[in-house]
């Protein structure tokens, strides 16, 4: 597949398909493309697009922020919708992410548990201390896969390989964030770095709609990012598996 992602969303749309049957589609979405049918840009057009669908048989059972690029899976019919949706609801869609902190986080791996409210005027999640009203526990875990030194105008940071164990807004960023170590490029929280988000889903799992089998899919960070600079020095797997040099600086 050519991992060109911000020509496969314009001139090569098709490339953006990674496995289709009745039930479902599952896609790579370019970073500042929406997931809702809201445009020509979105991804239910880019998909309808390829498939020579209508863009309203396209149905988002997951998102990903506007920022975020990464693997995504839509629903193709109202079967798939309901029962992805369901999948979703219980937990049973995984999703893995490569993620470029500022700092160092000082553990190779680990949980976070936080309690997370989000505002929707503001678009913007905040760890809190207590529970109440809109507040929801946010958990993933993290292994520290690489660290990179400060250069282009990027402060020095480390590579993150991200499950995540709950699905709330923003839950990555506001996650890290709250430990001082914004995304680069994340100035919503904190970043100052002039570059794009360094947030990639870089695989989901989940059981088809259908048979119940599990499913994998998986796409690297597309070339010239700061993501992609560092993949091949990560030890990180997009097939689930994880080896490599760990924390501790750049070998």
């Amino acid at each position: 597949m050519d991992n060109d992602l911000s020509k496969a969303a314009g001139t090569s749309p098709a490339a953006l398909i990674l496995f289709r049957d009745g039930d479902l589609c599952a896609a790579v979405k370019p970073a500042g493309a929406t997931c809702e049918n809201d445009g020509e840009r979105s991804m239910p057009a880019l998909i309808a697009r390829a498939l020579s669908m209508d863009a309203g048989d396209v149905r988002p059972v997951h998102r990903l922020d506007r920022e975020t690029g990464g693997v995504m899976v839509y629903a193709l019919s109202a079967f798939g919708a309901s029962a992805l949706s369901k999948s979703v609801r219980e937990g049973r869609l995984e999703k893995r992410y490569l993620a470029a902190v500022t700092g160092s986080v000082g553990e190779e791996e680990g949980q976070w548990r936080d309690l997370l409210y989000h505002d929707a005027q503001r678009n913007r999640s905040y760890v809190v201390k207590r529970m109440r009203r809109g507040v929801r526990e946010a958990a993933l875990q993290f292994k520290t896969a690489r660290a990179f030194e400060a250069g282009d105008g990027r402060p020095a940071g480390e590579i993150l390989d991200i499950r995540l164990l709950t699905g709330r807004t923003h839950q990555i960023r506001a996650q890290c964030a709250s430990r001082g170590h914004p995304l680069i490029g994340d100035r919503r929280y904190g970043s100052s770095a002039a570059h794009p988000m360094a947030l990639w889903c870089l695989e989901i799992s989940f059981p088809h709609p259908r048979t119940g089998r599990k499913m994998t899919f998986s796409c690297p960070p597309p070339e010239g990012t700061l993501l992609a600079m560092m993949w091949d020095k990560t030890g990180i797997k997009p097939d689930g598996s994880f080896s490599g040099p760990g924390s501790g600086g750049v070998p």
